[in-house]
């Protein structure tokens, strides 16, 4: 980040910052956002993170997944290594598979306000049984709000084979 003036860094404090701390339980307050240069531009952003793990609610074992998160920013963006920081959060956190991708959703529009952002979650089977929550979410009265719901009634309409993951 060097060269950058304060204004085109937002508030920026780790990236670049050798002495990362990695939080043991779910934390927010990690997230990081800085100034969208296009917020004139309508693009979309995707983030993957093949190692997201958490905790069952009830038996306390991992749970492991692919989460995708896309999103079309207005004019604050999600810095990568605090979204890294977040996801890692969770690998002690006790929720539900659907609670885990709201919660990463709603904390999201919360740091960003995006135009649009959907979140989904492909967990490995466990029990014989694998599930993949999807959620989104446009800003309301505005044609993001439409392609939310647009994306939501049409999702996943063909779904991969899965060969146990």
């Amino acid at each position: 980040m060097e060269g950058r003036n304060e204004s085109e860094r937002g508030s920026i404090t780790l990236l670049g910052n050798a002495g990362t701390k990695y939080s043991s339980d779910y934390d927010p307050t990690v997230l990081e956002s800085f100034p969208n240069k296009h917020p004139e531009n309508d693009y979309f952003v995707k983030f993957n993170c093949p190692e997201f793990t958490s905790l069952c609610p009830i038996t306390g074992q991992p749970d492991f997944a692919t989460i995708y998160i896309s999103y079309i920013p207005d004019v604050r963006m999600v810095e990568s290594k605090s979204l890294k920081l977040y996801l890692f959060s969770f690998r002690n956190h006790g929720d539900f598979h659907e609670d885990c991708v709201n919660i990463i959703m709603k904390d999201l529009i919360k740091l960003m306000d995006p135009k649009y952002i959907e979140v989904w979650g492909k967990f490995l089977p466990r029990g014989g049984l694998s599930i993949d929550p999807y959620c989104n979410y446009g800003r309301p009265g505005t044609k993001w709000e439409k392609l939310a719901w647009d994306r939501l009634a049409n999702h996943d309409l063909y779904p991969e084979t899965v060969n146990n993951r």
